[in-house]
């Protein structure tokens, strides 16, 4: 997010504006390592606690039926839904790329029954966390690793998916390279995230001149920015009740709460929110 967006980060809070800053001018391979350390942070922050998604939601009229135990998650879960529900996951060998805190792979695996289902993640705090969360699902497996250089053989997975994820990523082309070489033939690869306008024009010329055949294109700024307002309170006490004041600005921030750099971003246009579905 800092790399692409960095209008909207000079507002932020100083511990993020310094972090913005280094990544503007440290190579990829250092700003890498830097996301790598927020989010080893953010798995230990209290903030989130036991809590297993950090995703900015979606609200659409296509919603799906939820257990009570999951209600609670509706609106991180159905943006995880709208992502993957136009492919078939029944016995396929799927692969989540960026599981962050891993409630979305968990509620993928129990919902949609993948013979397999391997959750990847660049940050081994957030591994050892989900793995101690959701480490009793037979069908699920948290591993730590690269995007950008994924450690499977060609050809392994029916399914490649990424949520709210890519932004981080040095090098978004390797990554869509790689989403392609550990696909089988007919796999699809299902990503949505959040860009600038500059940058999403550029992830879709990466996108219609790789080998993938692109199946879905879809702006859904709206419906993210629908979740953001209703689950905007609930993730500011959170923070208010998991950190100190002096970082509380930044993480209110990657959070989306309303009123921050990031929410008036998206309500300004100066960021939008895609959906992409694509067939190897």
């Amino acid at each position: 997010m800092f790399r692409e967006v960095e209008g909207v980060i000079l507002r932020l809070g100083l511990p993020a504006r310094i972090f913005a800053t280094m990544l503007k001018l440290l190579p990829g391979r250092i700003g890498d390592r830097m996301w790598r350390w927020w989010y080893q942070r953010l798995a230990k922050a209290k903030a989130w606690g036991e809590f297993g998604f950090m995703n900015y939601g979606y609200i659409d009229d296509h919603p799906p039926y939820l257990s009570s135990e999951d209600e609670s998650d509706r609106l991180f879960i159905q943006l995880y839904h709208m992502n993957i529900r136009d492919v078939e996951l029944d016995e396929k060998q799927v692969l989540e790329v960026g599981s962050g805190r891993g409630g979305g792979a968990h509620w993928i695996a129990r919902t949609y029954t993948p013979g397999s289902l391997v959750a990847l993640d660049y940050s081994a705090a957030a591994v050892k966390l989900c793995s101690r969360m959701y480490g009793r699902q037979e069908n699920l497996s948290f591993i730590e690793g690269n995007a950008m250089k994924l450690p499977f053989e060609e050809n392994s997975f029916d399914v490649v998916y990424n949520v709210e994820s890519s932004h981080c990523y040095s090098d978004m082309d390797a990554f869509i390279d790689e989403a392609y070489r550990v696909l089988k033939p007919g796999g699809y690869f299902a990503w949505t995230d959040f860009r600038d306008a500059k940058t999403i024009q550029q992830i879709q010329k990466s996108f219609s001149s790789s080998n993938f055949e692109v199946i879905k294109d879809i702006n859904i700024t709206k419906e993210v920015l629908a979740a953001l307002d209703e689950i905007s309170d609930d993730k500011q006490a959170r923070i208010e009740k998991g950190t100190g004041r002096i970082i509380r600005r930044s993480f209110e921030t990657f959070a989306g709460v309303r009123g921050t750099p990031v929410y008036d971003a998206f309500t300004k246009g100066e960021l939008g929110y895609y959906r992409y579905l694509l067939k190897k």
